[in-house]
């Protein structure tokens, strides 16, 4: 696939890789307060969630995602852009909520999702059920395994759901009760597991 042209981003701007928002630009703040995840990981993370699993079929077009920890909403606006249904986007920033909420609008998709301003660690419980989570939480602050039981306990997740977790490449995401790991793979300091909800 012909890669993007990366110049004229500007200093904190994220491009959507693919679908009907394809190249299109959504702003992060400035600093490193947020991080988002880095165009080729996001670009090889959703390669392999809807071509990578031969045990298992997994639909984008429709599903209802979860962003969590969402930063910028860049992954989730890239699942909405490949015609995933819903998302809702979990950042306990309230800064950094109204930025998601500004690009989202930027590329007409505030009917398609919502921002929740939560710690993704302590959610509440869900009032639906997701197929497809994407957890990008800060480096080296053991919060995945955290994250992934409260989404459990809570209810978030369908059964058969995929749940991604980016983390430092230092960083190991302990084992879950009913997540079967089904991808590791590394891109640089960046590492990205998939799992597979059985509950």
């Amino acid at each position: 696939m012909k890669k993007l042209p990366s110049k004229n981003l500007g200093p904190n701007a994220v491009r959507i890789i693919a679908g009907a928002w394809r190249g299109r630009k959504i702003q992060a703040l400035p600093g490193e307060t947020v991080r988002p995840t880095a165009d080729r990981v996001r670009e090889a993370l959703f390669n392999r969630l809807t071509h990578g699993f031969a045990q298992m079929a997994f639909q984008i077009q429709g599903a209802r995602v979860l962003d969590v920890f969402a930063g910028t909403g860049a992954l989730g606006l890239e699942a909405l852009s490949r015609g995933a249904k819903y998302a809702t986007f979990v950042e306990k920033n309230p800064d950094t909520a109204s930025l998601i909420r500004r690009n989202s609008e930027k590329l007409g998709a505030e009917d398609r999702g919502n921002v929740l301003i939560a710690d993704a660690a302590h959610l509440p419980s869900a009032t639906d059920t997701y197929d497809l989570a994407l957890l990008d939480p800060p480096y080296r602050q053991n919060l995945a395994a955290q994250t992934l039981n409260c989404l459990i306990l809570q209810g978030w997740l369908k059964p058969g759901a995929l749940v991604s977790v980016e983390t430092d490449a230092t960083e190991n995401v302990s084992t879950v009760s009913a997540m079967v790991q089904l991808d590791r793979r590394s891109y640089g300091r960046a590492v990205v597991s998939i799992f597979h909800y059985r509950p």
